[in-house]
């Protein structure tokens, strides 16, 4: 038995080592925010909450997305039909006789 009053140098280097990895390790959950997540899990109100913003916003997004990008697609369309390309122009009149039928509630049979 060792009857220093000094503890063993091996186990207070391997202490120390243990103390700052777990120091580490406390840090790095600090980061994550999982005391936020755990504190989410235990609200089930609150997640289906924060799930339905999270859709709605998703759905808005793809909503305008969609409109923006028909919007641009008309345009392109419309630019074309403009130019009065032969071929081009009789199969954008096409699609806008079948459209406008659709409309009035009319059907052609071709």
């Amino acid at each position: 038995m060792n009857n220093n009053s000094e503890p063993d140098k091996p186990w207070t280097s391997t202490l120390n080592a243990i103390d700052e990895r777990v120091k580490k390790i406390a840090i790095h959950l600090e980061k994550t925010d999982i005391a936020d997540y755990v504190e989410l899990m235990n609200r089930p109100g609150k997640l289906l909450f924060r799930n339905l913003l999270a859709g709605i916003a998703r759905g808005v997004g793809v909503a305008i997305g969609f409109t923006v990008f028909m919007i641009t697609l008309l345009y392109f369309l419309r630019a074309l039909g403009a130019l009065d390309i032969p071929i081009i122009g009789d199969y954008i009149a096409d699609i806008i006789e079948i459209v406008q039928n659709q409309l009035d509630g009319r059907r052609s049979y071709y």
